[in-house]
């Protein structure tokens, strides 16, 4: 794994960029923005997609496969985090003094000279950029973006505007958001996880209240989030305002409805707004409460800034439908963490109706997986109704012995309502065999389960249910 050295000065020109991982979610919309700007992009991934496709088609000289020649005449190599340290690109640039960026320090390059609003937090930050981005394209804005994921409706992840408003998720994992220049930080929760970086919880929200602290103009943060809570009283930044269910909260939301998309009433300076979602979920309810903060401090009056929220159609790999093969719906999410995973089932549970839910869950990360499989199994077992567990995806880690899946399948009280299935083609027979006309299938990662949907697809033309 490569981490951003922030003793590292941004450059005043990039020249040409070389993107190593240009498939991934974040960096895909780095180098989008590149390329828009006018800078000449290649790049390189392990394999094709639809990223690596589209990148092609706007003009991005990109290869399949890591080979020290795919550098070619770079001026600046940049990075993702995930990357190993052997990677033969990575390792040609330090040897031919190319200087390198980690995505997030390209990131703060692209925002140097924008009015940025940076959104944080363990959960939810990908749906939170997408709300703020598509209200303020809904109200005749033009803002720029870098998400992690493709907006519904806008349909990319990331473009430039010429309104001087950029908005950004920024990922706490690796304390990348501590570089960036923010004028407004949005705070949506806080968790212990990311212990392979920071080594405790402490010093995750220490990190939190230094990215507070560094906004300029305003910090806006959940008054319902335990972790949030804890650190509030820590921020010394004097413009700081509240959102959430709790009593106290400066944006209150209330009368919450999840029988389909989500309804609620927001509360501000005496004023109640009525909204209704385009998603299903609790949580869209509380980030939207979020995202209404940051629109009016933005300028935007209130009454408009929640009819602009309400154009909000979700975003790719959150809760995606993919297919409907013979009444059996299957879904996508990109939830890694128990606490998503609740969430997206709670969700899933508002819309479903009298049908079941069928979790497949890929554990992702060895560390993660050997220290929450009670809380996976806990979660998994309590929201869906069958659970179907694949192996651990390594993604940056190297294999721990004796962690797999298994040991969140194990952890389920209840073994007849969870099978532990390495083998994918195996796993999506067995769902298709089990599934009946009103399921939800719902893969469950932010590794490469999404990948197994074709397969369920295909599994559920060719069963009989």
């Amino acid at each position: 794994m490569i981490k951003p050295d922030p003793t590292i000065p941004l450059p005043q020109a990039i020249g040409r960029a070389h993107f190593v991982g240009i498939g991934g979610s974040g960096m895909n919309g780095i180098a989008r923005l590149f390329l828009q700007a006018g800078i000449p992009v290649s790049g390189s991934d392990r394999a094709e997609s639809e990223y690596t496709r589209a990148l092609r088609e706007l003009g991005a000289d990109v290869r399949i496969g890591h080979d020290a020649a795919n550098v070619g005449e770079a001026d600046t190599l940049v990075v993702t985090g995930a990357l190993w340290q052997d990677n033969p690109e990575y390792q040609y640039a330090l040897a031919h003094g190319i200087p390198v960026l980690h995505r997030s320090q390209a990131l703060a390059w692209l925002t140097r000279s924008s009015r940025l609003v940076a959104v944080a937090g363990a959960h939810g930050k990908s749906g939170t950029t997408g709300m703020i981005a598509t209200a303020l394209v809904e109200l005749g804005e033009d803002p720029s973006f870098v998400n992690g994921a493709v907006i519904e409706g806008l349909e990319t992840s990331a473009r430039h505007g010429e309104s001087g408003v950029f908005v950004i998720e920024a990922d706490e994992s690796d304390g990348s958001f501590l570089l960036y220049d923010a004028a407004v930080a949005l705070i949506l929760n806080i968790d212990d996880d990311h212990l392979d970086h920071y080594g405790s919880y402490q010093a995750v929200q220490d990190a939190f209240v230094a990215f507070a602290d560094h906004a300029r103009e305003l910090v806006v943060i959940s008054a319902d989030d335990e972790g949030a809570r804890a650190v509030t009283s820590r921020i010394g930044n004097r413009n700081l305002v509240t959102f959430g269910e709790a009593e106290g909260a400066d944006v209150r939301v209330t009368d919450i409805t999840t029988d389909g998309p989500v309804a609620f009433t927001l509360s501000w300076n005496g004023v109640e707004y009525r909204a209704r979602l385009r998603v299903p979920g609790r949580h869209h309810a509380h980030n939207s409460a979020g995202a209404f903060a940051v629109l009016t401090h933005l300028g935007i009056e209130p009454e408009r800034a929640v009819g602009a929220l309400q154009a909000y159609g979700g975003t790719h790999r959150r809760f995606e439908l993919h297919g409907t093969i013979r009444g059996v719906s299957v879904y996508d999410d990109y939830a890694h963490h128990p606490t998503e995973v609740r969430a997206v089932l709670e969700a899933a549970r508002t819309v479903v109706g009298d049908g079941r839910i069928i979790a497949v869950h890929q554990p992702h990360t060895y560390s993660r997986t050997q220290r929450l499989a009670a809380e996976f199994a806990e979660t998994l077992e309590r929201y869906a109704d069958e659970t179907v567990v694949l192996d651990v995806f390594g993604a940056r880690e190297d294999p721990v012995p004796g962690v797999t899946g298994a040991l969140v399948s194990e952890r389920f009280r209840d073994g007849s309502r969870v099978a532990y299935i390495p083998d994918w083609q195996q796993a999506a027979d067995f769902t298709a065999d089990f599934a009946r006309d009103g399921d939800f299938v719902i893969t469950l990662g932010c590794g490469n389960v999404n990948l197994i949907v074709p397969q369920l697809l295909e599994s559920l033309r060719r069963s009989n249910g």
